[in-house]
């Protein structure tokens, strides 16, 4: 049985990424950070794995490359 994916929260991505907030947000905009995904109602996160691939080069991260939903 495969693993499932995990998913990672704001303060997580922002831990990992040394990224604030705001930069991180401009950059979902921009497509060049992954884009975040509904958990529920009120809560967003990040698949892990696109993380690691945007910390692995993040100058050369396109989302649109990536996307994985």
């Amino acid at each position: 049985m495969p693993k499932p994916e995990k998913i990672i929260r704001l303060k997580t991505v922002l831990d990992r990424t040394g990224l604030t907030r705001s930069t991180l947000y401009r950059k979902v905009a921009d497509g060049t950070f992954p884009r975040q995904l509904s958990i529920s109602a009120r809560g967003t996160g990040w698949y892990e794995s696109a993380v690691r691939l945007w910390i692995e080069d993040p100058t050369g991260y396109r989302a649109e490359a990536h996307d994985l939903v």
